[in-house]
């Protein structure tokens, strides 16, 4: 899943390209991908390219019409969506209901130049939202403060406040933005702390610790990322990752084997030396998990 330094980099990366640029056509092969229909697809057409961001987990872009109206285009690309760059965009029109993983392409600047947003996979979570101004998403208006954005008081303020674990409290929008699955486990390891660990039973000193591994991650990760090509971002986020995805490698830090824990659709990894007191977590699917 896209999470706040990739999101970040795809963003900075449009910017690049396209701001200043005219869309000239808004392809949709994925109906359902749409959330909004007025505006629509057809009022990007012919506006210029005014500004490319990220808002939590979210891309958008940003539009001016040459009526000078506001539109901007909401992404959020969810566990298995993407947004693929290309100067050679093929000029046929996408087939809507075929079988590509191409659910909608934005033709924007010279001919043959866009981007496609593609999912994977048969669970379609990819989003698409067309509105005057970002706001009137209810899923951003819903979002917690911004992971880099938040300060340490802010933070100690949200954990105290929280029942959650802090796998939970991490990877929830609505709490702090722009944290998945992936980061949160680094963040963790970083952090030494357990996934299942009570939020607001943590001390000073750990609070501390976890913000601080909260920002150094990200900030790492964004700047690793930002000023790539879209397309090396995926394994990027993979070559930084010191737990997350290495089930059964060697913990970078202490050398023990790196352990995982499945839940429902979803699972996430630790390291039992640095993170548990050497305790092994309870991995049974559907189950209660131990602390």
């Amino acid at each position: 899943m896209p999470e706040l330094p990739e999101v970040a980099a795809i963003a900075d990366y449009v910017r690049g390209a396209a701001v200043g640029t005219t869309i000239r056509r808004v392809d949709v092969a994925a109906l359902s991908v749409l959330k909004t229909y007025s505006p629509g697809p057809a009022d990007l057409v012919g506006a210029e390219v005014t500004d490319s961001e990220r808002i939590g987990k979210y891309f958008v872009l940003r539009a001016r019409t040459a009526a000078g109206e506001s539109v901007a285009m909401v992404v959020h690309l969810s566990r298995a969506g993407w947004l693929r760059w290309s100067a050679k965009l093929p000029s046929t029109p996408l087939r809507p209901g075929g079988k590509s993983p191409i659910a909608l392409r934005v033709h924007v600047g010279p001919p043959g130049q866009g981007f496609d947003l593609t999912e994977a996979g048969t669970q379609k979570r990819l989003a698409v939202w067309i509105v005057r101004d970002p706001a009137e998403v209810e899923m951003l208006a819903s979002l917690g403060p911004d992971a880099l954005a938040v300060s340490r008081d802010e933070f100690a303020a949200i954990l105290a406040a929280s029942r959650s674990q802090l796998k939970t409290v991490l990877r929830d929008q609505r709490v702090i933005a722009g944290i998945g699955n992936a980061y949160s486990d680094e963040i963790l390891h970083t952090a030494r702390l357990s996934p299942f660990a009570s939020a607001k039973g943590l001390n000073a000193e750990a609070v501390t610790r976890l913000y601080e591994a909260m920002r150094s991650e990200l900030d790492d990760a964004v700047a690793r990322s930002v000023g790539q090509h879209v397309a090396t971002l995926k394994a990027e986020k993979r070559s930084g990752m010191a737990v997350h995805g290495r089930t059964g490698s060697p913990c970078p830090v202490c050398g023990d084997t790196v352990r995982e824990v499945s839940l429902y659709d979803r699972s996430f990894q630790y390291c039992p030396t640095c993170q548990t007191g050497g305790k092994i977590l309870a991995d049974r699917r559907m189950s209660r998990l131990l602390k």
